[in-house]
């Protein structure tokens, strides 16, 4: 009973830490058609700078708010001075993206080393909490807990303000929503910072779970994408849903049948693509 107690709530962390990782890829994927495969390198920078920034004594939160400036503006400067220039070439783009996240990779070795960074969660949180039991680790239901505001504070952007109307309208006719005026150019860079904005939020809050180490992008890439495309492109219901069934996949795939954990991971990937391919909220607009 407690292995399945444990890996239920180990598998909602996870899921609630996917989301975080997951939302703005998925806003970026939505909108500018663009599979930034820089999303992963964008969640690892976030990782080092909150370990940076915890090294000099600041709190996470601090940490939190430091990765996520720092982040946002790399994201900025990626979509403006390299994506942009390659509007009308989506293969280049792409590439673009794949040699950055190489770029960021020895970047990152180059600026702190190749050994694994701990990122100690606050004090107040280090101890492990009681629940049906059983000790469970404190900070990783905070994980879950900020992924559920994100979320709800995400649902309110896209549907209560009008920056997120003029993203859903790109997202469903770009076309359409650059003959009515609203500024396309802006809007991309706005939608990325805020995409790279949410890796870097990822990365800091998903620290002390994961740690700062070289190759964190490589693993978190993969269920980024496997997120989206079983949520459905530009759904962030889609993705929030998703990212919980990926955490609960892969937590239990590891923890099961290990030897079979990615063939189990990437299994309804494949029936997505095959009988579901705009995903399984792919119908319906974040």
């Amino acid at each position: 009973m407690q292995f399945w107690v444990i890996q239920t709530l180990n598998s909602l962390a996870l899921g609630g830490l996917l989301f975080m990782l997951s939302s703005g890829f998925a806003l970026i994927f939505g909108l500018m058609r663009i599979a930034n495969l820089t999303h992963g390198s964008l969640f690892m920078i976030g990782a080092y700078l909150a370990a940076a920034t915890l090294r000099e004594g600041y709190s996470l939160f601090v940490a939190a708010i430091v990765a996520m400036v720092g982040v946002a503006i790399i994201g900025g400067l990626i979509e403006r001075f390299i994506l942009r220039a390659l509007s009308n070439n989506s293969q280049g783009q792409v590439l673009a993206t794949l040699g950055l996240s190489f770029v960021a990779a020895d970047a990152c070795l180059m600026i702190w080393g190749g050994d694994p960074i701990p990122i100690n969660a606050p004090e107040m949180f280090r101890s492990p909490i009681e629940m049906f039991g059983f000790m469970f680790p404190t900070y990783r239901l905070v994980v879950l807990v900020v992924s559920i505001v994100i979320a709800i504070g995400l649902y309110l952007l896209m549907e209560r303000t009008r920056l997120g109307a003029m993203i859903r309208a790109g997202v469903d006719d770009m076309q359409m929503a650059r003959a009515v005026g609203i500024p396309a150019s802006l809007l991309f860079t706005v939608v990325f910072c805020l995409g790279a904005l949410l890796a870097g939020l990822g990365g800091s809050v998903g620290g002390p779970m994961l740690n700062a180490y070289p190759g964190l992008d490589a693993d978190m890439l993969p269920l980024a994408l496997i997120v989206v495309i079983l949520g459905g492109v530009g759904s962030l219901i889609g993705t929030f849903v998703a990212s919980f069934i990926i955490g609960f996949i892969y937590t239990f795939g590891i923890a099961l049948v290990p030897d079979l954990a990615y063939v189990i991971l990437f299994l309804p990937m494949v029936f997505v693509i095959a009988f579901r391919p705009s995903g399984l909220f792919g119908t319906m607009k974040a």
